[in-house]
């Protein structure tokens, strides 16, 4: 439920949905959203490290770009269905998405979805994190001044954006975030 926390200054991990917590749909050397319920499979580990962020105090805040329902290739209803797999499998305390077709606010790179769930959360930036497989995910981090921790699949497109931290999934990206200590 999403909802002003009473705790002020809080410390959050946003994560990106689709390369992060579920497998992409690999095209062309880049990762893609499915499309498809039937495609939406969650990346081994996922749930257990995020209850590993829950257990220390974290909040967990997806943070997705879907183009693909602004545009009407994939439903609204669609990616709920997804979402409530999400939901059902992962303790996330809240999923934030951008559905629209032209750049705005908050489609990452722009940092809107990180600001509006912290002023919701009572989110403090500097105690924070952004997990994502993506120059844009690593843009809006830096753009919101968290730290951001790179999950890299080789994809072929260069990144404009120079992450703090880089790794090969969710769980090394929590070992990582658990082990300095930053909460």
């Amino acid at each position: 439920m999403v909802g002003k926390s009473a705790v002020e200054n809080r410390s959050a991990v946003f994560l990106d949905r689709d390369g992060v917590l579920n497998r992409p749909i690999l095209r062309g050397g880049r990762g893609y959203a499915p499309k498809k319920v039937e495609d939406f499979v969650l990346l081994p580990g996922v749930g257990d490290a995020v209850r590993q962020l829950k257990n220390a105090g974290y909040l967990v805040v997806v943070v997705t770009n879907q183009k693909d329902v602004g545009r009407g290739i994939t439903s609204a209803a669609t990616l709920e269905e997804m979402h409530d797999i999400l939901r059902r499998e992962v303790p996330v305390d809240d999923i934030r998405v951008c559905t629209c077709d032209n750049e705005c606010p908050c489609y990452k790179p722009a940092p809107g979805m990180l600001i509006e769930a912290a002023k919701d959360w009572g989110i403090a930036f500097e105690k924070s994190a952004i997990v994502g497989d993506t120059w844009r995910d690593v843009g809006a981090g830096k753009a919101a001044g968290v730290k951001t921790i790179f999950v890299d699949w080789g994809y072929e497109v260069g990144e404009p954006c120079v992450p703090d931290v880089i790794v090969k999934d969710l769980t090394e990206a929590v070992g990582h975030i658990l082990s300095s200590g930053e909460n």
